[in-house]
C-alpha cells in the first residue's frame, strides 16, 4: 500500500533519488553472500563538488557495491567493493579498508564496530552506510537456520526476543502464542490472535 497523498497545499517535485538494495545467497560451501547496492540519482542536471564535470538527470551521482561473507554465526570471512560512479575518482579507493571488518561478527552493536572500524577517512562514508543495513541482510539470509536454534534467554530465563521490538511486546499477542509464561498484557483470545495470525478475524484492540 502506498503512502497517502499529499493534499494540494503541499505540492511538491522529485529532486533526489537513493536506491538501496540488498540480496543474500547461500554458497555451495555453506558460506552467505550478502551483497549491497546504494545508488544516488537526481531530477535535474548536477554539477558534482570537483566542478570539473555536469552529471545528467538521471544519471548516477553514487553508484556503490558491497560484497560480505558470512557463515551461520554471522562473522565476516570476507569484503570486497566496486565503486562504479563517484564524485570523485579519488573516492574509488574509498573501499580499500573495507578489509578491516574480516573477523566481526554481527550483533548487537554492530553499527558502532562499522563506525570504529571504518569511520573518520578510513573510508568512504556511503560504503560504511551500506554496511550498516547490511548486518540486518545478514540476519534475515540466515533466518532457517537461526530459527531451528533453540531461543536465546537471559540469564533468568527469559527469551531475550520479549521486548526487543513491537511485535515482541510483552503485553501483545505474539508473545502470548510463543512464550506465555512471560505474558504480561490482558488482551483477549481475539485481540491476541489477530495480532499474530494472518487470517485472523481482526478484533478491536484495547488502548
Amino acid at each position: 500500500m502506498p503512502l497517502p497523498l499529499r493534499p494540494q497545499s503541499a505540492r511538491r517535485e522529485p529532486v533526489h533519488l537513493r536506491s538501496i538494495s540488498m540480496r543474500g545467497y547461500l554458497r555451495e560451501d555453506g558460506l552467505y553472500d550478502i551483497e549491497g547496492r546504494v545508488c544516488d540519482t537526481k531530477d535535474h542536471d548536477f554539477n558534482p563538488p570537483s566542478g570539473d564535470r555536469q552529471v545528467s538527470a538521471g544519471d548516477f551521482i553514487h553508484d556503490l557495491w558491497v560484497r560480505m561473507t558470512v557463515d551461520t554465526d554471522l562473522v565476516v570471512h570476507e569484503i570486497e567493493s566496486v565503486s562504479d560512479a563517484t564524485p570523485y575518482p579519488l573516492c574509488r579507493e574509498g573501499g580499500v579498508n573495507l578489509q578491516r571488518m574480516v573477523g566481526a561478527r554481527i550483533a548487537a552493536g554492530w553499527s558502532l564496530e562499522v563506525r570504529r572500524r571504518l569511520g573518520r577517512s578510513a573510508a568512504c562514508t556511503h560504503l560504511m552506510e551500506l554496511l550498516i543495513p547490511m548486518g540486518t541482510a545478514a540476519f534475515q539470509t540466515i533466518a532457517p537456520v537461526r530459527l531451528a536454534r533453540p531461543d536465546k534467554l537471559d540469564v533468568s530465563g527469559k527469551p531475550l526476543k520479549i521486548d526487543s521490538c513491537s511485535a515482541y511486546a510483552a503485553d501483545r499477542g505474539v508473545v502470548a502464542r510463543r512464550f506465555p509464561n512471560f505474558y504480561t498484557g490482558s488482551q483477549s483470545a481475539l485481540e491476541q490472535q489477530a495480532d499474530a495470525d494472518f487470517d485472523a478475524p481482526r478484533a478491536p484492540v484495547s488502548p
